[in-house]
């Protein structure tokens, strides 16, 4: 979370299948075709999602940003309500319209991280470490990745090959450290790491295109994050989003996935270290002096 541009106008709520992500992802599966993902702009540069089961027709929000951004959204594309809100963390961005949605969609239940059920309040569901979550016949693991704040957690839907990661990772970065350490953050990144490469990354805000300038800055002679630094100019300059990534482009690319690399290391005067968890914390740290 921080002040940041406003998203262009021609910014418009997106619904992604594995057959209509193919910029992200070639591979289309019945558990992917199972899924639907509805992405749209809401506030400063966030973005919101919804899911739904194409079965069942179950639909369930990703945070609630903007209670106006998600019921456009919704009825453009010919969604039903909501059944359930699945937070992230407590931060006001990803969850202070939960109760504007719940009262614009009774009966939307809101699930959220068991640390954070108290500060995000109005909680129905809490959940941690390994618990599921099921959107129709979707199911969601529940894994903890504290660093932004202390309760932060992901949804990942494994079988589907997605995960909604609020504020942990970026597309070419990751969360500011309001709450934890280092070591903690680069624990919840190595979660996300251990995800397959195919595995579609939904991260909560446009930053790429600034990720991609500091990202340069640190690790100057990856030509794969200079060649995709050029393609995110390209869809920026047409005001299309950069999200999703993949946990596979991650990997070749932002250095926040990449403290063991010699060129990472290198940018931040730490060549040669095998504490990974400091290298992390000192990208981190150039990162918010940049």
């Amino acid at each position: 979370m921080r002040a940041a541009r406003r998203l262009p106008a021609r910014a418009r709520a997106r619904v992604a299948s594995a057959s209509t992500s193919a910029r992200a992802s070639r591979t289309s599966t019945r558990a992917r075709d199972a899924m639907d993902v509805l992405q749209f702009p809401a506030l400063e540069d966030n973005y919101g999602f919804a899911v739904r089961c194409r079965r069942t027709n179950a639909v369930a929000l990703v945070d609630a940003p903007d209670a106006r951004a998600i019921a456009d959204a919704l009825r453009d594309a010919g969604w039903g309500s909501p059944s359930m809100i699945l937070c992230t963390h407590h931060h006001w961005d990803h969850v202070g319209a939960c109760a504007a949605v719940r009262a614009r969609f009774p009966g939307t239940r809101v699930t959220a991280p068991r640390r954070e059920a108290e500060k995000i309040g109005d909680v129905d569901v809490a959940v941690g470490e390994g618990d599921a979550v099921t959107i129709g016949e979707l199911r969601a693991t529940v894994r903890e990745t504290p660093g932004h704040t202390l309760g932060h957690v992901v949804y990942h839907f494994e079988e589907e090959k997605k995960v909604f990661v609020g504020d942990t990772m970026f597309a070419l970065g990751c969360g500011r450290l309001f709450e934890g350490t280092p070591a903690m953050m680069w624990a919840s990144m190595q979660k996300l790491l251990a995800m397959s490469d195919d595995t579609l990354v939904y991260c909560a805000h446009e930053y790429t295109q600034s990720n991609a300038k500091f990202a340069l800055s640190v690790d100057p002679t990856n030509e794969a994050l200079r060649a995709r630094a050029r393609e995110i100019d390209a869809l920026r300059a047409k005001g299309e989003p950069t999200v999703p990534t993949t946990i596979g482009l991650e990997r070749l690319t932002n250095p926040f996935c990449r403290p063991d690399s010699e060129g990472v290391q290198k940018g931040v005067n730490m060549l040669g270290s095998s504490d990974l968890a400091a290298v992390f914390g000192a990208v981190r740290s150039a990162k918010d002096n940049f």
